[in-house]
């Protein structure tokens, strides 16, 4: 018996220590494959990823290179998140017709809108190119000849590669850079919008629920691939046709229960999990609070125009939602990093590292690493800040101060030559056309006077009554003329001359900076990567996220966030009603779904109990990019769609702890009843397989 109790305490170890972990589809034969069967999949690698035959990685999108989407049906049906369609739901929104309020629903093709510029990626395989990439790199070069040789490199590689002429080509390290991998491509440029919910179900909870548990939204919408005659990539035509897909995915009516396999396949933007203690030290205690501080300042006067405005509220809706995930993301971040004493469990494992060049005599070789590291980070940390302080200013929330960025930037180039300057002004012509087509000089002004003063005592709120630049039609007549003649417009407008200085000394000295010193950082991130396989080759390693194709694995969990505290993995209608607060713009909910509750009128979609399931929790290790992935059952079916991480989870981008790190899933059966029951758009549904796994 006690012989029989220590064997299973280790397969229910093992199987909690496989969750986390971003895998190249690619890869997944052996370990990969053993692992997710071990959690109760019923899947191959080949199932998943097949090049000579239609496989699950041929269903799944790379959406406008940002997020992820899947197709659904055999006429090119793709299903995204509501956020990640939410600019073009934006665009094609008026007064008059208000898609963000109200949604939209194409009942035919004909009503499906175009979106100009927005495109879906597949990949048609994947091939390890590390050898060739990495001909002729040795030690003893710096990172100037190392990026060189691999320049020429990849080169080579790329006029080898056979492919169709209408695929492309992506090369991605990985590893910090110890390995190469080969993407082809395939683009699809016209997608159109199909259906959306409004925003107070698409967006319901806002920024109070964002990246928090328990969730209540229906966080989706629908696209529709097009292709020409021959289902081959093509600009938008009225003449071309739904794409038919090599694969699709069915849709599961069978719902979850806990401990369920889930699968989570995207295109994962940015980890950082193999940082040092001082790296994540540095960017929680040092940089974060700084990022936090200024977006909250914004947010603040951003968000109370837009209670007051719904005009602003249209306008701003985007920009909002960008600031305040960044801003919330951050926050749990921290916080998860302190619950979990990742930088505790970091020191530790560099003491193991320690440990382990000492037992194999390799301490000459590697023994610097950690105390280059510490130097390094040293030197590091106020540039660090400064410069992220600078690019949350002018970048992220003030709009005015953005376009003394791009103008200076314009100044430059004029210093160059007549052809760049040219370039650059058609370029920043273009950009105040984008940032006026929602702007609102009163809400840029109060952002100026609440994030400047986090940046510089040099605070002066009469620019903006002095400046050209907060009206389009005076900008763009001040940029007319030669360029001696624009650049002396440009130098007597009092915002330029305000925003110049602080611009110059970033390009001219903060940056520079910044970029030698993250040179030397990430040399040594490459040598720390490579060791760290070397002479610890039992650890598992998973390359950290690159917008790439990956696979990530595990199970239907709840979690215990604090004391004495325990989350259920579902959510149900039942919290959307209890939340619900009439016309707050968080929480409000339309009157349609409010009479299908009272009626309890759910269709196929509720669960056995009867009752409505929205979301789900799942231990897959997710970030962005991963918004829109699907969630896919044990047998390939689509179960969920996902769309967050947990508040104290949001740290798994630098450490994945399996106690608390939980992504976030639209239980289909949710969508599929906004679809039918809520929008009334059969024809959706029409097309889609449903099945019921579990009961076959």
């Amino acid at each position: 018996m006690r012989l029989l109790r220590v064997i299973l305490l280790f397969i229910v170890f093992q199987v909690s220590a496989q969750q986390g972990g971003m895998w190249i589809p690619s890869l997944l034969e052996g370990m990969n494959e053993t692992e997710m069967q071990s959690l109760g999949s019923k899947l191959t690698a080949k199932d998943i990823y097949d090049i000579n035959n239609s496989s699950i990685k041929d269903a799944i999108g790379h959406f406008n290179g940002g997020c992820t989407s899947e197709v659904i049906s055999p006429k090119g049906l793709l299903l995204t998140n509501h956020h990640c369609g939410f600019g073009q739901i934006q665009s094609h929104s008026s007064l008059e017709n208000d898609y963000l309020k109200n949604g939209f629903w194409a009942m035919s093709l004909e009503e499906e809108l175009p979106n100009k510029g927005l495109y879906v990626e597949f990949i048609v395989r994947i091939e390890d190119v590390t050898e060739a990439m990495l001909e002729g790199v040795t030690d003893d070069l710096d990172s100037r000849q190392r990026q060189s040789k691999i320049d020429i490199n990849r080169n080579k590689v790329e006029k080898n590669v056979k492919k169709e002429t209408w695929e492309g080509i992506k090369i991605r390290p990985f590893y910090n850079g110890n390995q190469y991998y080969l993407f082809v491509t395939e683009r699809f440029n016209d997608v159109r919008l199909v259906g959306a919910p409004p925003s107070s179900i698409g967006k319901f909870g806002s920024d109070t629920d964002n990246w928090v548990w328990p969730r209540h939204t229906g966080d989706f919408s629908l696209f529709r691939i097009y292709a020409d005659k021959n289902n081959k990539p093509a600009e938008y035509s009225k003449d071309n046709v739904p794409y038919i897909p090599k694969h699709y995915l069915p849709v599961s009516l069978d719902g979850v229960e806990e401990n369920d396999f889930t699968m989570v396949f995207g295109f994962p933007g940015r980890t950082n999990e193999y940082l040092p203690a001082v790296a994540v030290e540095q960017i929680t205690q040092k940089v974060n609070p700084e990022k936090i501080a200024i977006r909250e300042a914004a947010l603040k006067v951003i968000d109370a125009n837009m209670k007051a405005d719904d005009q602003i509220r249209i306008q701003y809706a985007s920009k909002q939602a960008r600031i305040a995930n960044s801003w919330k993301k951050w926050i749990g971040e921290n916080l998860g990093i302190n619950k979990s004493g990742a930088i505790d469990v970091k020191r530790e494992f560099e003491n193991e590292f320690t440990k382990a060049l000492k037992s194999q005599g390799k301490e000459d070789e590697y023994g610097n690493i950690l105390e280059n590291f510490k130097a390094l980070y040293g030197e590091f940390e106020k540039v660090h800040v400064n410069r992220y302080k600078f690019i949350e200013v002018f970048l992220s929330t003030n709009e005015l101060m953005h376009m003394m960025l791009r103008l200076t930037q314009m100044e430059n180039a004029a210093n160059r030559s007549d052809d760049a300057f040219e370039k650059a002004r058609r370029s920043v012509v273009n950009r105040l056309k984008g940032i006026h087509k929602n702007y609102n000089v009163k809400v840029d002004r109060g952002v100026y006077e609440a994030v400047m003063p986090l940046y510089t005592d040099n605070v002066d709120v009469s620019i903006y009554d002095k400046t050209a630049f907060v009206n389009l039609d005076n900008a763009l007549a001040l940029l007319e003329g030669d360029k001696a003649s624009v650049i002396k417009k440009l130098n007597n407008d009092a915002a330029y001359t305000y925003a110049k200085p602080m611009v110059m000394e970033f390009f001219n000295e903060l940056e520079p900076k910044f970029q030698s010193l993250n040179t030397k950082i990430n040399e040594t991130q490459n040598i720390y990567m490579k060791a760290l396989m070397e002479v610890m080759p039992k650890e598992r390693y998973f390359p950290d996220a690159n917008s790439t194709l990956r696979v990530t694995y595990g199970k239907v969990n709840g979690y215990s966030p604090r004391d004495a505290v325990y989350y259920n993995p579902v959510t149900y209608l039942d919290g959307v009603i209890e939340k619900y607060v009439p016309g707050d713009y968080e929480f409000d909910v339309p009157e349609k779904l409010l009479e299908l509750y009272e009626a309890k009128d759910y269709g196929q979609y509720a669960d056995e109990n009867g009752k409505l399931p929205i979301c789900f929790l799942g231990t897959n290790h997710t970030t962005g990019g991963n918004s829109g992935s699907p969630a896919i059952d044990a047998e390939g079916n689509l179960i969920g769609l996902n769309f967050d991480r947990v508040w104290e989870g949001t740290m798994s981008d630098i450490y994945y702890d399996p106690e608390i790190c939980r992504n976030i899933m639209v239980d289909l059966r949710y969508v599929l009843f906004i679809i039918d029951k809520y929008a009334g758009a059969n024809n959706l549904i029409d097309e889609m397989k449903l099945v019921h796994p579990k009961k076959n």
